[in-house]
């Protein structure tokens, strides 16, 4: 190997590339961190991090978690009557009106429930005259709810016309008597308004 040359006036060196090269080897390992550098493919490998976890039983009950969550967030959202979370058949300024007058007005349906409850009742009694009256009260009660249905369609599309506009209309007579045949506390999205509180 070719010697290295000292400028004029120094003392000669000796020193051969390969010395000096063996010898700043040396220096750098006593010096340095003791350990081999990583390759390129054990540093990438260190840096990877899995997007799902490698414990299924971790990464299900995630998921639970998460579906529960959305779940409980979207039953939130309907019962508040929020737009974001009601299916299409609830959606709109029309529909709210509509069940905010249904839960506004004392409807005779949403006691039809009570009443089928209290006849089967009374078809154990050991009574052919009771029974019969039952069923017959049943069947009055059941006509005079449709009566009161019907009037409430009318009504509300009047309302609807003056509100939006005869032409704008949307068809909600079955929608709202299908609301006040339910018991108040049982209706989807939930009451906003006291009894008596009409919207205007």
């Amino acid at each position: 190997m070719a010697k290295q040359t000292a400028p004029q006036g120094a003392e000669p060196v000796t020193e051969t590339v390969d010395e000096t090269a063996a010898r700043l080897t040396s220096s750098a390992t006593s010096q340095g961190k003791g350990a081999p550098t990583p390759t390129r493919k054990e540093q990438e490998a260190a840096r990877k991090r899995p997007l799902v976890s490698d414990n299924r039983k971790e990464a299900s009950r995630q998921a639970k978690v998460k579906a529960a969550e959305a779940r409980e967030k979207q039953r939130a959202g309907m019962a508040a009557g929020d737009d974001r979370y009601l299916p299409m058949r609830d959606r709109g300024p029309q529909k709210r009106y509509a069940r905010d007058y249904v839960d506004a007005r004392f409807n005779i349906g949403e006691f039809m429930l009570p009443v089928m409850a209290l006849v089967i009742v009374l078809t154990f009694v050991p009574s052919y005259e009771i029974q019969m009256y039952g069923i017959f009260a049943l069947w009055g009660f059941f006509l005079i709810a449709v009566i009161d249905s019907i009037i409430l369609g009318f009504s509300l599309t009047k309302r609807l016309a003056a509100k939006f506009g005869a032409d704008k209309v949307e068809k909600v007579r079955w929608y709202s008597a299908m609301r006040a045949l339910q018991m108040r506390f049982m209706r989807l999205p939930k009451a906003q308004v006291a009894r008596g509180a009409y919207p205007s």
